[in-house]
């Protein structure tokens, strides 16, 4: 897989970025919206399959991107399909600070230092490149403006943003209602999207010992089957600094 383009855990991190704050939105549901965006990666790059509601390693060749080949070679250890709501809800330490420290290293982000309470060390990330957001953005804006099926990458990252409660964040107040109604009505455009966004919902809402159908009956679901993913916050505190503080943080 080459770098030149974005993966969607990079671009669901960057649309989760408060441009004013520097802060990410819905920071715990996010970290679960990540491992689930590697796993849309991985299937969009060949390399896993859902399987009902598992996911089962059919490619175990590298992609040549080092996080999604750790999540890749995980995935394959355990040697028999697993259901997405266990690999969702598993541990992920770090997986959301990896990302920042990824785009920081590209460019896309400038770690910003700062203090909480005048005593706590703290980062913030603001975006160094606008247009990059601007495009991800319009992607979805197009989508829900128009009610043309998007391409399946769209379609998932629009799944997952509606699943990790990101709606209000990019579409706030009561005029962006049937904005936010439109992005939950994505989720029906791509099967593995759907699958890895109700599983992220699923571990929200502690429902992840329950089986759920596979994908292709999840995406016939009505609308009003869906579940609501939880309301996010206008901003969330400032991440600390990297050291001790920000291992238990980013956790």
């Amino acid at each position: 897989m080459g770098r030149s383009r974005r993966t969607l855990p990079e671009e669901l991190l960057l649309l989760a970025l408060d441009p004013a704050t520097g802060t990410t939105a819905q920071p715990q549901s996010l970290d679960l919206g990540l491992a689930g965006a590697q796993l849309v990666e991985l299937a969009l790059a060949g390399r896993i399959a859902p399987d009902g509601d598992r996911i089962a390693v059919v490619v175990p060749r590298p992609t040549g991107d080092p996080t999604l080949d750790c999540a890749l070679e995980l995935l394959r250890r355990r040697g028999a399909p697993v259901r997405a709501v266990h690999w969702i809800g598993g541990p992920r330490l770090g997986l959301r600070q990896t990302y920042l420290s990824h785009l920081e290293r590209c460019g896309m982000v400038a770690a910003v230092p700062g203090q909480m309470c005048g005593v706590l060390p703290t980062t913030r990330y603001q975006a160094t490149d606008t247009a990059i957001s601007r495009e991800i953005r319009a992607r979805l804006d197009s989508a829900i403006r128009t009610g043309v099926p998007p391409d399946p990458r769209t379609a998932a990252l629009a799944a997952l943003a509606h699943a990790v409660g990101l709606g209000k964040h990019l579409y706030p107040g009561n005029e962006g209602r049937s904005s936010r109604s439109r992005l939950r009505d994505l989720i029906r455009h791509d099967p593995m999207g759907g699958l890895v966004a109700h599983a992220v919902m699923d571990v929200q809402s502690g429902a992840a010992a329950q089986p759920r159908r596979g994908p292709a009956a999840a995406g016939r679901q009505p609308v009003s089957a869906a579940r609501p993913a939880p309301e996010p916050a206008r901003g969330v505190p400032m991440q600390p600094h990297r050291g001790s503080m920000a291992r238990a943080v980013a956790h």
